[in-house]
């Protein structure tokens, strides 16, 4: 017990969310993992509903080693994983899952490969020699082969697992990167190695991944769409925010909506041009709302009756720039203007006001 009264030399972090049964065994196995290591595990738990935060604090009054930063009203694995980062004094940290997947008998030899000095980071790798996949299908393991192709052209370092999930690096290396930390969706290795200004020394230790215990993956087929974010950051995110180029890529699905609607009413059913354009304009903007608020403000999205309310939110802030649209096709369609280019011209007008308004109003992070 006498390292419990020293300064942690490594600090863990474990980003949770409902991981109410899998906390305490993750102290219990890392204390084995880690004898005679001045450590401390820094639990990040966004809001759990299933009473995580709660767990870790009946853990805290236990075992000062464990800590617990509840967050509220945000979402991220890559944002938990820097703030907890930041809020630990240790020189040493590594971040793992909670449950239980990443092989946490490792840690010790990732510690004493890191502490020798001459690499400033430290990947369990899935795909070097000894490690591997565990009971992933075939399919979902082309996925990530896939994705780790996509990743290694971001890097400045050649990694075998750039998509690991598990590592530990020195504070110093984190501290470089930092500035310049995407901290879009889940992937806060690659983030770490390609907002690197120099390339960083990285060693990799073997492990395989295992198989959930308890408690529901938190993975689903939008974790691809954060995972393209977070490329588009990487490349392009220095110029033009990756938070409007998802804005605009749904509003240019928006206007295929829209001109499907308009054209439909209006040549197909020979409905005026004006009603056309109406019923147009007020289906695009609940299917952007809805793509937006699954893919664009998916850290912030609406849920239940915030949902409703943010629809609402939505069409409110969407109005003037509704008849603007209205408006300004309208004009330019009277004055002989031909039809779509009108319409092209009235939806320009509205998408500017869409997105900087719903940002303060119908997404404003609480």
């Amino acid at each position: 017990m006498t390292e419990h009264l020293h300064p942690a030399r490594l600090a863990i972090i474990v980003p949770t969310f409902n991981e109410a049964q899998n906390v305490g065994l993750l102290v219990d196995l890392v204390d084995k993992a880690l004898p005679g290591v001045a450590w401390e595990l820094v639990f990040v738990d966004d809001n759990s509903p299933d009473g995580t935060a709660e767990n870790v604090r009946n853990l805290a009054q236990a075992d000062p080693r464990v800590r617990i930063l509840h967050r509220f009203g945000r979402r991220g694995l890559s944002s938990a994983c820097v703030e907890g980062i930041l809020a630990t004094s240790a020189p040493f940290v590594a971040i793992m899952d909670a449950d239980l997947q990443h092989d946490e008998t490792q840690l010790n030899a990732m510690f004493e490969r890191l502490s020798a000095g001459d690499v400033d980071l430290v990947v369990g790798s899935r795909y070097v020699e000894g490690g591997g996949m565990g009971e992933w299908s075939a399919n979902r393991v082309k996925m990530s082969q896939f994705a780790t192709k996509l990743a290694l052209r971001l890097t400045k370092t050649p990694v075998s697992d750039p998509m690991s999930g598990f590592m530990m690096m020195r504070r110093d290396a984190f501290m470089r990167s930092l500035p310049h930390l995407s901290t879009v969706g889940f992937k806060i290795l690659l983030d770490i190695l390609a907002s690197a200004p120099t390339p960083l020394r990285v060693a990799e230790v073997p492990y395989t991944f295992r198989t959930r215990q308890h408690g529901e993956s938190k993975l689903d087929s939008l974790v691809l769409w954060e995972y393209v974010q977070l490329l588009m950051d990487k490349m392009v995110g220095h110029l033009i925010p990756v938070r409007f180029l998802s804005f605009a890529m749904v509003g240019g699905f928006g206007v295929v909506v829209h001109f499907a609607i308009l054209t439909t009413l209006f040549k197909a059913f020979n409905t005026s041009f004006s009603t056309a354009q109406t019923c147009a304009t007020l289906v695009a903007i609940t299917s952007n709302f809805l793509l937006n608020n699954m893919f664009t403000y998916r850290d912030q999205r609406l849920t239940g009756w915030r949902l409703l309310r943010g629809w609402v939110s939505f069409n409110l802030v969407c109005a003037f720039g509704a008849a603007a649209n209205i408006g300004v096709a309208d004009w330019l369609f009277a004055h002989r203007s031909y039809w779509a280019l009108s319409a092209l011209a009235g939806i320009m007008v509205s998408v500017v006001w869409n997105y900087v308004m719903s940002a303060f109003f119908t997404w404003k992070k609480r």
